[in-house]
């Protein structure tokens, strides 16, 4: 199918617009975004970026105080991984992410992507797959480890022949992982994880496509074509060159999206797809505007969703946010976790937190106005005690003079 243009805009937006409505479609302004608790944030954000890392908690805990407040985090861990009715499941989306079990069906088109291949990074033994689809249909769910172990004993990546197979059998759909256990996968089969009418399921490459559009500018709000293709990594949906020949804008209208345009000043317009509800809501059910002084007053995990695309950000929220932990400690501008405070809507520092004990250390902070203080004060203060801090330590403060004055607004909150 050759390229096709988006038609003309029905809206004309402000970038003031796009912050609000990608805002309020994160759940992160107002009392809306907290009801339904963790299963029904994760389904509004279509997915939750899962990784190794945990600093003050683990990330996909993050994305779920980050929106909901500090509520216990056995409670998060329950509703991503429910020991007896599976509510979500693990598969490759933006990243490694929790998805909703609903969704199921849909990551088809990835997973006949991966047999069409043949492989992701390791080649994968017939037999070996055999063998462990057999030890899960008779006695699973089981981690790597009960399987026979994940490491054949040398670095990190240096996976055994039934991790490889177990992980290649996750990525075809042959395996899903609907639980966790000390951060372990339990690995199950669908037959028994999963309902029939998920299981069975089996829609077109076309059908994904349009569906994760929608679930994209169900979470944003407001999105580009290179959004559209950012949120879920899909390879090659922008140009049409992929199996169902849909460009992103064939996509977006079979989605029912809104053709908008985001006022750019001097810059003109850039063309742009808006989800309907978000439009509704931009307004508000009163007419009033939506306000960004609803927004929480909190810190963000650097895998959170809001700012998963560095150029989005920085075209949103004017904030420059780049994950470090994976760069020599030398390189480093703003620390290892580095985690974004959020306040009225807008991004106005950042802190590198640590713990030590029952002590929460700010061990690099940067506040981009003097008025974000308090606001990082107050979110410290909230995130120490969430995660069973009873202190916060400052270290180094940007700008310096700003010190005392966070000092006196930690000393005030209770820090």
């Amino acid at each position: 199918m050759a390229d096709s243009s988006a038609p003309p805009p029905q809206v004309k937006l402000t970038p003031d617009d796009v912050r609000l409505m990608t805002l309020q479609a994160q759940g992160l302004i107002g009392i809306a975004g907290r009801q339904g608790g963790v299963p029904a944030m994760l389904r509004r954000l279509g997915a939750v970026q899962l990784d190794t890392i945990s600093v003050l908690a683990r990330s996909h805990e993050l994305v779920a105080y980050a929106r909901l407040g500090a509520i216990p985090r056995s409670r998060i861990e329950r509703a991503y991984w429910h020991p007896r009715e599976a509510g979500a499941f693990e598969y490759w989306s933006h990243a490694a992410c929790v998805l909703p079990i609903e969704e199921w069906p849909y990551y088809e088109f990835r997973r006949r992507a991966f047999r069409a291949r043949g492989l992701r990074w390791h080649q994968s033994r017939a037999q070996v797959c055999a063998d462990v689809l057999a030890r899960l249909r008779a006695e699973g769910p089981l981690t790597a480890t009960q399987l026979g172990g994940a490491k054949n004993g040398g670095a990190w990546w240096d996976w055994s022949d039934t991790k490889i197979a177990v992980e290649w059998l996750l990525d075809t759909g042959d395996v899903i992982c609907t639980r966790r256990t000390g951060w372990r996968r339990l690995y199950d089969v669908p037959e028994r994880a999963l309902p029939a009418e998920l299981r069975d399921a089996v829609p077109a490459d076309a059908e994904c496509l349009v569906h994760l559009t929608a679930v994209a500018a169900r979470a944003l709000g407001v999105v580009t074509r290179s959004d559209l293709t950012d949120y879920q990594r899909i390879s090659n949906f922008g140009n049409g060159r992929n199996v169902a020949g849909l460009t992103t804008d064939d996509a977006a209208l079979a989605a029912g999206l809104v053709p908008v345009a985001v006022d750019k000043g001097s810059r003109g317009h850039v063309p742009a797809w808006a989800d309907p509800a978000a439009l509704a809501q931009l307004a508000g059910a009163d007419g009033k505007p939506a306000s960004a002084g609803r927004c929480r007053v909190t810190l963000l995990s650097p895998f959170d969703s809001l700012i998963w695309d560095r150029k989005r950000t920085r075209r949103i929220f004017s904030f420059e946010h780049t994950l470090e932990a994976y760069l020599p400690q030398a390189k480093r501008v703003h620390g290892y976790f580095t985690m974004p405070l959020l306040w009225r809507g807008r991004l106005v520092g950042r802190v590198d937190p640590a713990r030590s004990g029952r002590t929460l250390i700010a061990r690099k902070l940067t506040l981009d106005t003097p008025a974000a203080a308090e606001p990082m004060a107050r979110a410290l203060v909230e995130a120490a005690t969430w995660v069973g801090c009873d202190n916060v330590e400052l270290a180094e403060v940007n700008p310096a003079r700003l010190g005392p004055r966070l000092r006196s607004a930690l000393t005030a909150g209770g820090a």
